[in-house]
């Protein structure tokens, strides 16, 4: 046992895409190795509770919660200590359960995508799988996102980026300012959310008005974007630290007008072709601007990178990176992975590997000024 490498999977979380992390979650789950592996499963329910246990995920969909521990993880360096809460008359206390040497967040949206629970694991000196505090918070919001590729002279379509108190008191005023981003159709979305929740395809004005509420809905920011005409919907996954290497490209060919949260999720007419039919120079192109994506937000271990291409021109656009992006065996991520010659269970190693290479480097940084050499 003293041989394994003890992994926390922490899944759930308070995000609109809680649902999608525990399918992520339950296929990661199955390909860990019980010979490399001392797996713990920590569930964050959706009002923001952690939970460890026997088999978290079995638990809640039993409807059995109450079988399941109360825990919490200290943002201290230290002894990698994941502790059981206990509550009786006196107020709370604190038991050490187990200690983790990695950290395995399958989390989406906030709160789990976004920087905030890889501050935490920064704070408590652990080693996780997937990008740091900054090229997570970066990649989840998607204006901020747009204006770091353009600082890099990557390519990414014309937005605007409102508040939902201007949406909210202010709409006349805003409406002539997002139409001027492009003619329709324009896409309404959430700054800071994923797995197209709270998107809509506007094509007129009332459609835009009720697009910007719908985004405001799940997040305090909107986007509005330009919207192609049926584009060709693009993904390159992306491995790797300081040398990040591209797999082949998968091509979306979505169920509704544009990839959807059902169409994602619901609706089985969605196809996924892999590899993408590209010419070999648009290919090259699309895996170079991935990996100048990875770079440019400072990516580490995995991340998805979403483009969107005109079909009457082949220009291509970069849409957004996805620092945890889908993980179930049937996701673009590992799905264009196996295509380029990785299968899953080698590939969630692999991963693994890579947040304790990214670990080790972050040691060898001086954390205090004016030691001798």
């Amino acid at each position: 046992m003293a041989d394994k490498i003890r992994i926390a999977v922490i899944f759930g979380g308070r995000s609109g895409e809680h649902e999608v992390s525990l399918l992520s979650a339950r296929s990661v789950l199955s390909v860990l190795d019980p010979g490399k592996y001392e797996v713990t499963q920590i569930g964050i329910t959706a009002d923001g509770r952690w939970m460890a246990g026997e088999d978290v995920l079995e638990a809640w969909e039993k409807g059995q919660p109450a079988d399941l521990l109360h825990v919490a993880l200290l943002p201290e360096p230290g002894e990698n200590t994941l502790y059981a809460i206990s509550t009786n008359a006196e107020g709370q206390t604190l038991k050490r359960l187990i200690t983790i040497d990695v950290a395995f967040p399958v989390l989406h949206g906030t709160f789990g995508e976004d920087g905030t629970i890889q501050g935490l694991l920064e704070l408590a000196d652990l080693a996780y799988v997937g990008a740091g505090v900054l090229a997570s918070s970066v990649g989840m919001d998607k204006a901020l996102f747009k204006h770091l590729m353009q600082a890099h002279s990557l390519p990414v379509l014309a937005a605007r980026t409102f508040t939902r108190r201007q949406v909210e008191s202010d709409l006349d005023s805003i409406l002539p300012l997002a139409e001027e981003v492009a003619p329709y159709p324009l896409f309404t979305k959430p700054v800071n959310l994923g797995s197209s929740v709270g998107v809509k395809k506007c094509h007129n004005r009332a459609e835009l008005i009720s697009g910007m509420k719908l985004a405001a809905r799940y997040d305090r920011r909107i986007l509005v974007e330009r919207g192609l005409d049926a584009p060709r919907e693009i993904e390159i996954s992306v491995l790797g630290n300081d040398e990040p290497i591209a797999s082949l490209p998968g091509e979306i060919v979505p169920a509704d007008e544009f990839y959807t949260y059902r169409a994602k999720y619901e609706d089985e007419r969605s196809q996924l072709l892999i590899p993408a039919p590209i010419a070999q120079d648009t290919l090259r192109e699309l895996q170079q601007t991935a990996i100048a994506a990875f770079k440019a937000v400072d990516g580490a271990g995995m991340a998805r990178v979403d483009f969107l291409m005109d079909r009457t021109t082949n220009e291509i656009f970069l849409s957004e990176i996805n620092t945890i992006p889908g993980f179930t065996r049937i996701s673009m991520y590992p799905k264009l992975w196996e295509a380029s010659g990785l299968p899953y269970a080698e590939l969630v190693d692999r991963l693994v590997n890579l947040a304790l290479e990214r670990k080790a480097d972050r040691d060898r940084t001086e954390r205090q000024y004016g030691r001798e050499e």
